[in-house]
């Protein structure tokens, strides 16, 4: 497939007056702000714990790696409620969804909060993140999907911004809150989606019951686009990039302290300041991708990954290490906004919210994985040390 991965849609091709009215492609773009909003609060919640881990470790008597748990939790929760909730957009609308997904975060974190001071509080801790990461899967899915609605890969590089700029800054804003408030509130970070939810619900629009081919179940997470090319490369390299980023948020803070002998605070500032970096400056990546072609772009995205990873594991100075962490930032979030459009081009636009919801499997799927393998690897080759 050679086509830009961000279509142009054919109103674009003729000449609008300079006086016309915005439409409503405008409206809708601008709805998206409020949904990246939503998703940038819950996706706080990934790397939130990742400093914190230490404290919570030690008021736990517990021992590192199953400790590291409480991340890899929140990935199995987006995981699995992701092809849960999908169904629920596609029946009721997204604002249904947003409901659903505020009352799951809410409960997990009630249950986070509510687990006793010792050991056997770990299992409960888990169960909590899982189901705070279910509620966020929600979130996601319906930030997705109001900004699916405009048949460009902007609108979604909007919310996928938004989601790389709320797991980076949660990076320091769990360590922050950890310091000042005890390692349990670093769990909970996906409580702050309440904030945001009038607008975002605002965005949604009515809730009305849906009928057609996406509002069924089954059609919610059509799998059959697994047999087809055009869908599964981009989808599988969005895995790719995850998994790498994912890994790097668990395993990168703890190189850079260990290399530079910076304490939590500022260890947490300056990753989290270096992939926020990336993250804003993937929106050029998104701008750019319509010119530079779908090859192109993939192997942009590819190589960018393969030299962060490299730079992060074995670079010997904090600084490089940092700057893999900002390219993998980068690349995570242009990818997300620009591989979206690429893997629903061409569809049909009933296909697209059941589309955008099997493609979203690929980021939780990364958020599980990266740092279980980031902990594989310093047990094995030590690459933190």
């Amino acid at each position: 497939m050679t086509a830009s991965v961000v279509p142009v849609p054919a109103a674009a091709t003729r000449p609008v007056p300079a006086t016309a009215p915005a439409g409503p492609a405008r409206r809708r773009s601008t709805a998206a702000l409020p949904a990246a909003a939503l998703v940038a609060a819950v996706a706080s919640g990934i790397s939130g714990p990742s400093l914190a881990l230490p404290a919570a470790a030690q008021a736990l008597n517990a021992p590192a790696g199953s400790v590291a748990w409480l991340m890899t939790a929140y990935g199995l929760g987006l995981l699995v409620g992701t092809p849960l909730l999908a169904g629920t957009a596609g029946r009721r609308g997204p604002g249904t969804l947003i409901r659903a997904g505020a009352v799951l975060v809410a409960l997990g974190a009630a249950l986070v909060l509510a687990a006793p001071a010792a050991l056997p509080a770990l299992p409960a801790l888990i169960a909590g993140r899982a189901v705070e990461a279910a509620g966020a899967a929600g979130l996601t899915i319906a930030a997705f999907r109001i900004a699916g609605r405009v048949p460009s890969g902007r609108s979604t590089g909007v919310v996928a911004i938004g989601n790389a700029t709320g797991g980076t800054l949660g990076l320091f804003a769990g360590a922050g809150v950890a310091q000042a408030f005890g390692w349990r509130a670093a769990l909970v970070l996906p409580l702050l989606a309440l904030a945001v939810l009038p607008a975002a619900l605002r965005s949604a629009g009515p809730t009305t019951p849906r009928t057609g081919p996406d509002s069924s179940p089954g059609a919610a997470l059509p799998l059959g686009l697994l047999r087809d090319r055009a869908f599964r490369r981009p989808a599988l390299l969005m895995l790719a990039l995850a998994t790498v980023n994912f890994a790097l948020v668990y395993g990168a803070p703890r190189r850079v302290a260990v290399l530079s002998g910076w304490g939590t605070l500022p260890t947490g500032a300056a990753v989290a300041a270096v992939a926020l970096a990336g993250a804003l400056l993937s929106w050029q990546l998104v701008r750019a991708a319509p010119a530079l072609g779908t090859g192109r772009v993939r192997t942009v995205l590819a190589a960018g990954s393969l030299a962060a990873a490299g730079a992060a594991a074995f670079a010997p100075w904090p600084a490089v290490v940092l700057l893999g962490s900002g390219v993998s930032s980068l690349v995570t979030a242009g990818g997300q906004g620009v591989l979206t459009a690429a893997a629903v081009n061409g569809l049909p636009p009933e296909r697209r919210g059941g589309a955008i919801g099997l493609f979203n499997l690929a980021f939780p799927a990364g958020v599980a994985a990266g740092p279980v393998i980031a902990a594989f690897a310093d047990q094995t080759v030590q690459f933190i040390y």
